[in-house]
């Protein structure tokens, strides 16, 4: 495992400066990096992908629990390192990736990577992976939501983000912090938070605190519509979320509709979690309203 003293002495034997904008902290102690490897819960036979994994603090702990890791970097100065500190420690199992995680076709990736691993194309597709990952903050929430829209193979992640990216992402009905990204990952899957990381675990040390989200993968709450669907319903009513939705929906939810849906046109947005949001949006196709919904509005505004 790699503490402090040995990620300060890559770093000046590399000549490495961690570039801010790839929200570089690398994780430097070795309690921090074996207890997000046992919430991951993974295992030997099981298919795990990190994005990011800088010097290899993680890394090697996940490999260390006998799964098979592939690692995604977007910084290629930083592939050799990588390797070297996986050579040194006898680390094997891993595969390493030069790669943009924001730009990866994910299905490929991870369909080949079974592949390549004797698992065969076809059950490639078909094996899951768990994700784990300390994701850069200002990225965190578009690469948890990539990967949740493109990669069902992936039904579980453990990622270390901002604390207030966390709140954010776990939210449920009634709190502040509710908002797009919490129903927009409720789609998808449930969040839990795992617990806090303090800045000192860090090289260098970040002015924020982290948490830790675990996020399993679970069915839609509605097969009548889609994501985008409830998302659109969704962006229209934060756009002035102090609102009550019979005044910020008119133009898209007819009185009846909110009826069906068993919701009150007084309510505001952050009073219904997915599965209220989804009864809402069915109503929709079932109550139009009379005049035409508006247009050009964008349900990703994360």
């Amino acid at each position: 495992m790699l503490g402090a003293a040995e990620i300060n002495e890559l770093i000046e034997r590399y000549g490495l400066t961690a570039r801010k904008a790839l929200g570089q902290n690398f994780v430097a102690d070795p309690n921090t990096v074996m207890k997000i490897a046992r919430l991951a819960q993974v295992g030997a036979g099981d298919n795990v992908v990190e994005i990011g994994p800088g010097l290899g603090s993680l890394t090697l702990a996940l490999a260390d629990t006998g799964a098979r890791v592939l690692v995604v970097e977007k910084d290629a100065s930083l592939i050799p390192v990588l390797a070297d500190v996986l050579n040194s420690q006898n680390s094997s199992g891993v595969q390493i990736v030069q790669a943009d995680a924001l730009e990866v076709d994910w299905p490929e990736l991870l369909g080949a990577s079974s592949a390549s691993a004797g698992h065969g194309a076809a059950a490639g597709e078909d094996q899951p992976w768990t994700l784990v990952a300390n994701l850069p903050y200002n990225t965190a929430v578009a690469l948890i939501m990539g990967v949740l829209s493109k990669a069902p193979m992936v039904t579980r992640m453990v990622v270390m983000v901002q604390s207030e990216v966390a709140e954010r992402l776990v939210a449920g009905p009634g709190g502040r912090t509710i908002g797009i990204p919490s129903i927009r990952l409720a789609w998808f899957a449930q969040a839990e938070l795992l617990g806090t990381v303090p800045p000192e675990v860090f090289v260098p040390r970040p002015r924020v605190t982290s948490a830790l989200v675990g996020i399993t993968r679970r069915d839609p709450p509605s097969g009548r519509v889609t994501e985008s669907q409830l998302m659109e319903l969704v962006a229209r009513a934060y756009r002035q979320r102090r609102k009550m939705l019979r005044a910020t929906l008119r133009k898209s939810v007819s009185a009846s509709a909110f009826e069906a849906a068993g919701i009150a046109g007084t309510a505001r947005p952050e009073e219904l979690d997915v599965a209220a949001w989804a009864r809402l949006t069915e109503a929709t196709l079932d109550h139009p309203a009379q005049t035409a919904p508006e247009s050009g509005l964008s349900p990703d505004g994360l």
